[in-house]
C-alpha cells in the first residue's frame, strides 16, 4: 500500500469514522456532566439589533442548506431521473435555489462575525471554542460555496457521481476513498472542514441544535402576581392594621 493509498483511507475513512464516534460520545458525555450547559449561550443582553438581523438570516440560510444536502447527497442520481427530473433541471435548481440559500447564509455569518468582533461585551463572552467553532463554521460555509460556484456552475464535476456516492457508502460501512480522492479541491476541503465540526460539535454551542423545550408541554403553569403595591395591599394576609 503506498503513501498515497495510506493517505486516502486515512482522510476518507479512518478520520470520518473517528469523528462519528466523537461525535456521539461527546454528546452523551456532554448531556450527562453538562447538562445545565447545553445551551447556546445567547449574548443577546450584550447586543440585540445586529442579533435580530443576522440571526434569523443565518438560520433560514443554514436549513436551507441543510434540506439541499439530504437532497443532493441522500437521494441517487437515478431516483431524480425516474421521477423525471433532467441533470440540466436538477443542477438549475440547485444551483439557484442552493446559492439563494447561501448567500443567506453567508451575509448573517458575516453580520454575526462582525457583530461579535466589534462589540466588546459580546467580544468578552466569546470563549475559545466559539473562535474555533465559527472557524471552521465559515471554512465550510465558504468552501462549499466556491465548490458550488467553480467546480459545478462553471466545471463539469458531478457530485451525485462522486461525494453522494461515498456519503451513502459511508453510512452502509462500505466508503470508497478513491471517490473523495478524485474530488475537486473545494469539494474536498468543504468535506474535510465539515468533519472537524461535527468533531467539536458536542463541545461547542451547537449542542443546542439538538435541543427542544418539551418540558414546557408538561411542567406546571408559572403565576405571575402583580406587584402594585395597592393590589398587594388588599390582598390575605397585609390588612392594615388601626392603632
Amino acid at each position: 500500500m503506498n503513501d498515497v493509498t495510506t493517505l486516502q483511507l486515512m482522510l476518507w475513512v479512518v478520520f470520518p469514522y473517528m469523528v462519528l464516534a466523537v461525535f456521539v460520545l461527546g454528546h452523551v458525555w456532554r448531556f450527562k456532566a453538562d447538562r445545565f450547559g447545553w445551551t447556546t449561550r445567547s449574548s443577546q443582553i450584550y447586543e440585540s439589533k445586529l442579533l435580530s438581523i443576522g440571526s434569523p438570516l443565518f438560520h433560514f440560510g443554514i436549513i436551507g442548506i441543510f434540506v439541499g444536502h439530504v437532497v443532493g447527497l441522500g437521494i441517487p442520481k437515478s431516483w431524480t431521473q425516474f421521477f423525471g427530473i433532467s441533470d440540466h433541471v436538477y443542477h438549475l435548481m440547485a444551483i439557484t435555489i442552493g446559492l439563494a440559500a447561501a448567500v443567506a447564509c453567508v451575509g448573517g455569518l458575516l453580520i454575526l462575525l462582525y457583530r461579535r468582533r466589534t462589540n466588546r461585551r459580546v467580544f468578552g463572552a466569546t470563549t475559545a471554542g466559539d473562535k474555533l467553532m465559527y472557524l471552521l463554521l465559515a471554512m465550510t460555509i465558504f468552501c462549499g460555496v466556491l465548490a458550488t460556484v467553480v467546480h459545478t456552475a462553471f466545471g463539469a464535476y458531478d457530485y451525485r457521481e462522486g461525494v453522494s456516492i461515498w456519503f451513502r457508502n459511508f453510512w452502509t460501512l462500505q466508503p470508497d476513498p478513491s471517490l473523495m480522492a478524485q474530488a475537486p479541491l473545494f469539494f474536498q476541503l468543504h468535506v474535510l472542514s465539515a468533519i472537524a465540526l461535527f468533531g467539536i460539535w458536542p463541545f461547542t454551542r451547537l449542542v443546542h441544535v439538538f435541543a427542544a423545550p418539551l418540558g414546557y408541554l408538561t411542567r406546571p403553569y408559572i403565576v405571575y402576581r402583580s406587584k402594585d403595591p395597592r393590589k398587594e395591599a388588599e390582598r390575605r394576609g397585609w390588612e392594615k392594621v388601626k392603632f
